[in-house]
Order: C-alpha cells, then structure tokens, then sequence
C-alpha cells in the first residue's frame, strides 16, 4: 500500500523460454535454479518484503500452477500470493489474465518473473510516480550506438542515443487506466510489447524512472552467471 492506495503486484510467468531448452532441456526459465532455489522465488521473495505491494497475482502455465504452488509458494511463506492463474498464449494475454483476477486494487504494478534482480527501492519509486503521473516505468539510458538498416542490412543511419531508454520491469499504473488500456487493445486486435504501450496508444502520458543495469530479464544461458553474479 502507498499513500493509502492499495497496489496489487501481476507477476506473469508463463513463458516457455524456448532458447534456454538446449541447455536446460524442458525446464521453464523461471524455474531454473540459482543458488540453490528457483528464479521465480527470487523475484516473488522481493515482493513478499516490499511494504507497500499488498498482494500478488502469479500468471503461469496451467500445467505448472499446482508445482509452483507446491515447490514456491508454500515452503517459501509466500503468503502476499493471492492467486495464481492460468497464463495466456502471449504475455500481453497473461497479464489481462491478472488484470481481470484484482478484486480491489487503487495501483497495479507489473513485474516480469524472470527479473529476479528487481530492488525494494525500485519498486518503490516506481509506484511513488504512479501515484502523480498514474503511470510510471522503470527503463536504462542506452548505452551503446544504435544503427538502424535499409532491407538489404545496410546501415539506414545512426540514431540519436540521448533521448533512447532500454524499458524494464516494473511498469505500475492507475487499475482503471491500465484496464481501459488492454480493452482498447483487444478491442482493435492489437497486441504491444509492454503494458506501457497499450497506455501510450491512448495518448496518456508515460513517466520514465531511472532503473538498474543489473535489473536484467533472464532470458537465455549467457543471463545465468551474471544473475548468480547480482544475487549474492
């Protein structure tokens, strides 16, 4: 809770992770061990600490709903977990899935499971904008040259870096903007590659927060060492 408000957590998890399985076989990348203990755990144990998130709603495969709650949920006391639900086909279709299960929520932050990186502090500032702005993201300045390419895969021109943010997780945005948002995007058969984006289309504006280079999406073997490497 923040100022009063009540801020639900949605923690989709329902990807398949694809290009882990040559290293890791059929094992979902959120359920990858990292010092001993499942990626998800990492990310949901910030959560369960965090002062201001009132409750979390964990969008996974169905197929894995009862193994998370058996093997995460229950040894680990994670008790802010209210729901744990059926995912969608694609991760704009899991967090809808999310948005639909809040009973009551003033804030909903969204947050990738497979950023086990993820700060108290972050999510805190992050929900603080929210409460001005009702929508607020954290992202990283980009640090490399960034080119762009004709079709042939020449080099187009070179783009301006300064004004170019990395996004990241948490998104966290007032409930009825961020459900009128997803409603709007079904309703004209669009599908975007972040909350933020459906809240963009609406022409609300979008607060960017400073977030951490070490707040990294786990997403395929080379992800492992360094996310071993920021949790200790």
């Amino acid at each position: 809770m923040y100022n009063s408000k009540p801020i639900t957590a949605i923690i989709p998890a329902a990807g398949i992770g694809k290009r882990m399985q040559p290293v890791f076989g059929h094992t979902r990348k959120q359920f990858i061990l990292v010092h001993e203990k499942p990626i998800l755990y990492h990310t949901l144990r910030v959560f369960q600490q965090s002062g201001i998130i009132s409750d979390i709603i964990l969008a996974c495969e169905k197929d894995w709903i009862g193994f998370v709650e058996k093997e995460i949920v229950v040894p680990y006391g994670l008790t802010k977990i209210k729901k744990i639900i059926e995912g969608g086909a694609h991760r704009q279709d899991s967090v809808y899935n999310g948005l639909k299960a809040i009973d009551s929520a003033d804030i909903v932050l969204v947050h990738d499971g497979v950023r086990p990186i993820v700060t108290e502090d972050l999510i805190r500032r992050t929900a603080e904008l929210c409460s001005v702005h009702g929508a607020a993201i954290a992202a990283v300045r980009v640090k490399d040259t960034i080119k762009s390419q004709n079709p042939q895969q020449f080099v187009e021109q070179t783009i301006d870096r300064s004004n170019l943010w990395q996004v990241q997780t948490p998104q966290c945005f007032d409930y009825h903007l961020l459900k009128k948002a997803f409603e709007k995007a079904y309703a004209d058969s669009f599908y975007g590659t972040d909350e933020s984006m459906l809240v963009e289309r609406m022409g609300h504006p979008v607060k960017i927060i400073e977030g951490d280079y070490r707040n990294i999406k786990i997403t395929t073997p080379e992800d492992i060492a360094p996310a071993e490497l920021f949790l200790k």
